[in-house]
C-alpha cells in the first residue's frame, strides 16, 4: 500500500484509492478522509467497502480493451481552464498545480474519469498550456473584477463558438481600442544590411542610421482599431484626435457592418471618452438605441481586450524600422497592412507574433 501511495507515476484513480485505504487504516474516519482528499464521503464508502470485498484488486480500474479513451472537446477546454486558474479559486491550499495534483483534482471534480500524468501533460502541451515563470504583473483593484472580465470572457466564448448565445444576446463580437500617438520620427527596427568588422566589404554602403529629429512640428495621430473575433477582420481609422466624438464615429461604422437587428458587443477599456458619464450619456443612449452592448474590461486590465496582440504585430511590420516624413504616408501603410493583415490571417510569422503577445 505505501508502495502504491508513494509512486508518482501510474494511474490517478489507484492513488487515490490507495490513499484513502491507508487513512483509513490509521483510524481517520470517511469524513475526515473526504476533506484531505478533496471527495465526498460517499465516495470513500465505496472504496472501503470496495477493498474490504475485493482486496487489493478493487485498488486498480477494470478498463476494457480498445484504444486509449479519447477526451472530448468541452472536457479539454476544461482542463486548460483549469490548469490557468489558481489552486487557491477551487479551495485548495496550494499556490500552484503539478501535473499531480491537476490530474487528482480533474478526477476528483469529474471532468474526466481517469488520466494519466503524462496523458495530461501531453493534452496542454497541445492546447499551448506550458509550465512557466510568473512574470512581473499589476493587480486590478476593480471593486466590479470578477463580474466585468466573466462578462468580457462570455463574450469571447460566444466569438469563438464554445457558447451558444441566449436570445438577447450579441452575435457578434468585437475588441476595440486606440493604438498612438502615431508621430512622425524614426522607429528602431532591425533592416537586414551588409556585415561589418572584418568581414566586411571595402566597396559597401554605409549601414543605415536613424535620423535625429529635435523638433516635431507635425502632430500626432491616432489610430481606432477593432478586431471581429468571429472572423478574425481586423478595421481601423486614422484620426487627429481621441475623443467621445472620434470614439463614437468609430463604433457607428462597426455598427454599419451589420443590420440594426444583429445585436453586436465592444469590448473596449476604461479610456474615459469611452465611458457613460453623468455630464455626458452619449455613449450609453448610443448603444441603448442602436442594439449595442458596450463591454469595459477591469481597471488595470487591458490585457484582457484581444486587439492589444494584434497591435504588436502592427508595430513589428508596419512601424519598426521606418521613417515615414508625412502622417498621410503613414496612414497609407498602417491602412495598406491591416489590408495585408486580413488577407493573411493566417501567415505563420504574424500567428507567431500575435500568439506571443496575446495573454486571453
Amino acid at each position: 500500500m505505501l508502495r502504491i501511495v508513494r509512486r508518482s507515476s501510474g494511474s490517478v484513480v489507484t492513488w487515490r484509492r490507495a490513499q484513502m485505504i491507508l487513512l483509513s487504516a490509521q483510524g481517520m474516519d470517511p469524513v475526515r478522509i473526504a476533506e484531505v482528499t478533496f471527495t465526498s464521503p460517499d465516495r470513500v464508502r465505496d472504496v472501503i467497502h470496495n477493498f474490504n470485498t475485493d482486496g487489493f484488486d478493487s485498488l486498480y480500474p477494470k478498463y476494457k480493451g480498445g484504444r486509449p479513451p479519447v477526451f472530448t472537446l468541452p472536457q479539454r477546454r476544461e482542463m486548460k481552464k483549469i490548469a490557468k486558474s489558481k489552486p487557491v479559486e477551487h479551495g485548495l491550499p496550494f499556490s500552484t498545480w503539478s501535473l499531480a495534483k491537476l490530474a487528482d483534482f480533474l478526477v476528483a471534480e469529474g471532468v474526466v474519469d481517469d488520466i494519466s500524468i503524462e496523458g495530461l501533460r501531453e493534452i496542454l502541451r497541445a492546447d499551448g498550456v506550458s509550465f512557466q515563470r510568473i512574470k512581473t504583473w499589476k493587480a486590478s483593484r476593480d471593486p466590479e473584477y470578477a463580474v466585468k472580465k466573466a462578462r468580457v470572457e462570455h463574450l469571447y466564448a460566444i466569438a469563438d463558438g464554445d457558447v451558444i448565445p441566449e436570445e438577447g444576446e450579441p452575435t457578434v463580437v468585437f475588441s476595440m481600442d486606440e493604438f498612438g500617438p502615431l508621430n512622425l520620427q524614426p522607429h528602431p527596427g532591425r533592416p537586414w544590411t551588409e556585415r561589418g568588422g572584418k568581414h566586411k566589404d571595402p566597396q559597401r554602403q554605409p549601414r543605415p542610421r536613424r535620423r535625429a529629429t529635435y523638433t516635431r512640428p507635425h502632430g500626432v495621430r491616432h489610430l481606432f482599431a477593432a478586431l471581429e473575433l468571429g472572423r478574425d477582420v481586423m478595421y481601423g481609422h486614422v484620426k487627429k484626435r481621441k475623443k467621445r466624438a472620434q470614439f463614437l464615429e468609430f463604433c457607428r461604422y462597426l455598427r454599419s457592418l451589420y443590420p440594426p437587428a444583429v445585436r453586436i458587443a465592444i469590448v473596449c477599456d476604461n479610456f474615459s471618452p469611452h465611458l457613460t458619464t453623468k455630464a455626458d450619456t452619449s455613449v450609453g443612449d448610443w448603444a441603448a438605441a442602436n442594439n449595442v452592448e458596450i463591454a469595459y474590461t477591469p481597471t488595470s486590465s487591458s490585457w484582457l481586450n484581444r486587439i492589444e496582440a494584434q497591435f504588436t504585430a502592427l508595430r513589428y511590420f508596419t512601424l519598426d524600422g521606418t521613417d515615414h516624413a508625412s502622417h498621410k504616408e503613414q496612414a497609407s501603410m498602417i491602412r495598406r497592412y491591416i489590408i495585408w493583415r486580413n488577407n493573411h490571417a493566417y501567415d505563420v510569422r504574424l500567428r507567431r507574433i500575435v500568439a506571443k503577445a496575446n495573454v486571453t
